[in-house]
């Protein structure tokens, strides 16, 4: 994911001068980021119990997911999320594909991104993050403020505080 971000992010800059023009990161971006960030936070909060309910292998695509912080050091998956994946999705999907195929052109296609993965938990996961992002920028929110709010959601949620059910592996049952 490191690498991909960073070509498509490098993409989005090199050849998208409007890209470039607003790539901003002021104080009230940052505090517009975190805000959004918890509002989506809260959302997946409630998605993670709803996705266990209704689909039968969300709490074991759940668990493959946060499976992964354990590949690398914490440390390592944040700066990777804050510097190279977070925003390069945004510079890529929202500012540069917006753009140019709308709001639900590019959250089917940043949902279809992730088909890759055989979790539909996660497409279906980024389908709505896409979404949420994706319509913060219909609504005209900055491009630096999508930036820190992607970080902030990544780093939360994928390192800080999983979602209520879906931090760790289930217990086995308890013998009797």
């Amino acid at each position: 994911m490191t690498a991909t971000g960073i070509v498509l992010g490098t993409f989005a800059l090199g050849t998208d001068r409007e890209v470039r023009r607003q790539l901003r990161l002021r104080p009230s971006d940052v505090a517009l980021g975190l805000v959004s960030a918890a509002g989506l936070y809260a959302i997946f909060r409630v998605g993670d119990r709803i996705a266990r309910e209704v689909m039968p292998r969300a709490g074991g695509e759940i668990g493959d997911i946060y499976a992964l912080r354990s590949l690398r050091p914490k440390e390592e998956l944040a700066a990777r999320l804050a510097f190279a994946i977070g925003p390069a999705e945004e510079l890529f999907w929202r500012g540069f594909v917006q753009r140019r195929a709308g709001l639900i052109a590019t959250t089917a296609l940043y949902g279809g991104a992730h088909l890759v993965t055989e979790n539909l938990t996660l497409v279906g996961a980024a389908t709505v993050a896409g979404a949420y992002w994706g319509l913060l920028r219909a609504f005209r929110v900055p491009l630096g403020a999508l930036i820190a709010s992607h970080v902030a959601w990544d780093v939360w949620i994928f390192l800080i505080a999983p979602t209520q059910s879906g931090g760790s592996t289930p217990r086995p049952p308890r013998e009797p």
